[in-house]
């Protein structure tokens, strides 16, 4: 019988605390999270018999459990403190949700289930933060600090080596960072392009059993000969070169063994750490860490997928010209996987750069800058790392090119823009250059246009024919842009970045080569080339092919505006709040009005039902009015909570 009645008792008590706790959401009328819920149903339910005992004695109705006077008042006094009871936890879960909202502390299950993750996470936030303070960053860790301070070159030479000290993930952060000129200053990008991914080589034993894994059979099977000494070594893989069965030579990028697990524990890291320099400091919310931080992991984790850069290789060799002097390696699909890819090996003539004539150089230069603007222009796909490391100059006079982790993608509508940008500047046209830059990048707000025109015209002026040097003319341009408050998106920010390497290689290649004049005879070709009545009548004809369906109906859609216009039935129908997410606000607002209003008149009926001495009495300790005050001013307490929760709680998720 005592263990039936025990069960009863555990049975009650599971009952209420969920009854409560689900209670609680119901009346907060927002999804606060049910651990709070039934942590705040089971203090009520240990709290409620002490509570209700202390008022029984103050009042003489109750007597331990036993109801002792006036069984009707009783009742309504323990329903009335019940209720007290109730609201007080409810003020406490409204404070708790206001400091820690839903969400922002992970749950038990989530604690327990991702405690080994959590411990690794710890300890590599311990050494994260140990090289920041090591190299004097920590006062950029604290709320509200900015970065803007008088020692900024300072500041980039310790950020530098923190990052390299960081290891693989935040050294390629570093290196993306310093293509941001949109973002960061000029001290801090000239620092960040100093950063090198070279490493030293794995041992061979540990690539040849990763080569292994990737192709799925022994290395025999697939090469004749591979050469255990690399051709270059990276951070996050390297290069072999190899002979296939059939006698190819072929290099092979393969992904060094734990490369993917360290950089996907530091790209986790980052993304929080950025999410919390988002939250706490200034400097983070206006530079959008967070967003910048997600869309370097998602690119770095496309980076350490092979098979996305055989697929860039392909793209970007199907949209060469045959007119163009550029060679793409040929890649080998069968024999590639995730982290092993197989490419034909390209010769290079010896010397390099240097070994050839000068009038050779400069046409190469000129051939690999019409390729990428045609790249960029026509094809929508280009290589948009092409720093004079992954540019291969063959004996045959043709320019290789090399890595295709990095491809840039253009959609019609940019292609056409940044085409038009470029005829305007082969036409020295700033007002046709201005245009085509805020229809490529969208009209900021208060965009002064006629300033725009002419610092594009100045920028004309400066860098045509030579007058101040052709190298940086992409770079100016960029900065041009960041200075009228544009924003650029990801992917016209790959262009700027491809041009802007692209700038020094053919410097390299060719000294004292006017990219700003190449640059304009191959912009004009191009969209000369655009412009042919060919091509012309082709736009036109897919044109009017999607408009057909529109013109069919518009000799209908005239004659009837046309005839009630005679016959005075016009009329224009414009509709309020049409969009679902306009209603949404206004249906919300109304509500927090509605609600705010009821609270404040329920308080003020309260205050005078309590002050007021006249009226019954349900006891002698009790008035009638007195206690219609208190439930009054319980009702104003609750919406008042209502009012104030899902203020918190949109606040934190808006």
């Amino acid at each position: 019988m005592a263990l039936v009645n025990g069960l009863v008792a555990v049975l009650f008590w599971v009952v209420s605390v969920l009854v409560l706790a689900g209670l609680a959401r119901r009346v907060l009328g927002v999804p606060v999270g049910w651990w709070r819920s039934v942590v705040f149903g089971l203090l009520l339910v240990a709290v409620s018999p002490s509570v209700l005992g202390f008022v029984g004695d103050r009042s003489g109705l109750l007597a331990g459990d036993r109801l002792v006077g006036d069984s009707a008042a009783a009742v309504l006094l323990v329903v009335l403190t019940i209720a007290w009871i109730f609201t007080l936890g409810l003020a406490a879960l409204v404070v708790l949700e206001a400091i820690l909202p839903t969400g922002t502390v992970p749950g038990l299950v989530t604690l327990v289930r991702n405690w080994r993750g959590q411990r690794r996470r710890t300890r590599r936030y311990t050494v994260i933060v140990g090289i920041a303070v090591r190299h004097g960053l920590g006062r950029f860790l604290r709320p509200g600090r900015q970065p803007a301070d008088p020692g900024l070159g300072r500041t980039a030479v310790a950020l530098r080596r923190a990052l390299e000290d960081g290891g693989v993930a935040f050294v390629k952060l570093g290196q993306t960072l310093s293509t941001r000129r949109d973002l960061l200053p000029p001290a801090l990008v000239g620092e960040l392009s100093k950063l090198q991914s070279q490493a030293e080589p794995a041992p061979w034993a540990q690539i040849e059993k990763a080569i292994a894994d990737g192709l799925g059979r022994p290395v025999g099977e697939v090469f004749a000969s591979i050469e255990p000494v690399p051709l270059a070594a990276a951070s996050v893989g390297q290069v072999h070169s190899a002979r296939l069965l059939d006698g190819t030579d072929v290099v092979v990028k393969v992904q060094r063994p734990a490369a993917r697990r360290q950089i996907a524990a530091d790209l986790d890291i980052i993304v929080r750490l950025g999410s919390r320099l988002d939250r706490t400091t200034g400097w983070g919310r206006s530079l959008g860490v967070h967003r910048l931080a997600e869309g370097f992991a998602a690119s770095l984790r496309e980076e350490l997928d092979y098979t996305v850069e055989l697929e860039n290789t392909q793209a970007v060799a199907a949209g060469l010209r045959p007119s163009d002097r550029i060679v793409v390696p040929r890649t080998f699909p069968e024999l590639s996987s995730p982290t092993v890819l197989v490419m034909s090996r390209l010769p290079s003539a010896p010397g390099g750069f240097t070994g050839l004539a000068a009038e050779d150089r400069r046409r190469l230069a000129a051939d690999l800058l019409g390729s990428v603007l045609h790249q960029i222009v026509v094809t929508g796909v280009f290589h948009a790392d092409l720093h004079p490391g992954n540019v291969l100059i063959g004996p045959d006079g043709t320019v290789g090119l090399l890595d295709f982790g990095s491809v840039g993608r253009l959609d019609r509508t940019a292609r056409s823009a940044l085409g038009l940008l470029l005829y305007a500047i082969e036409r020295d046209d700033p007002i046709a250059a201005a245009s085509s830059l805020v229809e490529l990048l969208g009209r900021p707000d208060e965009l002064d246009q006629r300033a725009l025109e002419r610092d594009v015209g100045e920028l004309m002026v400066r860098y045509r024919a030579g007058a101040a040097g052709a190298a940086g003319v992409f770079t100016a341009l960029f900065r041009l842009v960041v200075l009228h408050r544009f924003a650029v998106p990801a992917q016209v920010a790959a262009a700027f970045r491809a041009m802007g390497s692209l700038e020094g290689t053919l410097t390299l290649l060719s000294p004292g080569f006017d990219m700003l004049a190449a640059a304009q005879e191959a912009g004009g070709d191009l969209m000369r080339d655009a412009f042919e009545p060919a091509a012309v009548r082709q736009t036109l004809e897919g044109q009017l092919a999607s408009l057909l369906p529109i013109l069919q109906r518009l000799p209908q859609r005239l004659n009837k505006i046309v005839e009630d216009a005679e016959q005075g039935r016009f009329t224009v129908q414009v509709r309020a709040l049409a969009d679902r997410r306009d209603r949404q606000f206004i249906t919300g607002l109304a509500q927090q009005l509605m609600l705010t209003i009821l609270a404040a008149a329920a308080t003020l009926g309260a205050i005078l039902l309590l002050t007021s001495t006249a009226g019954p009495r349900l006891t002698p300790t009790l008035p009638l009015y007195a206690f219609l005050g208190y439930v009054l001013l319980f009702v104003a307490f609750v919406l008042g909570l209502r009012v104030l929760v899902r203020v918190f709680f949109r606040g934190t998720r808006d």
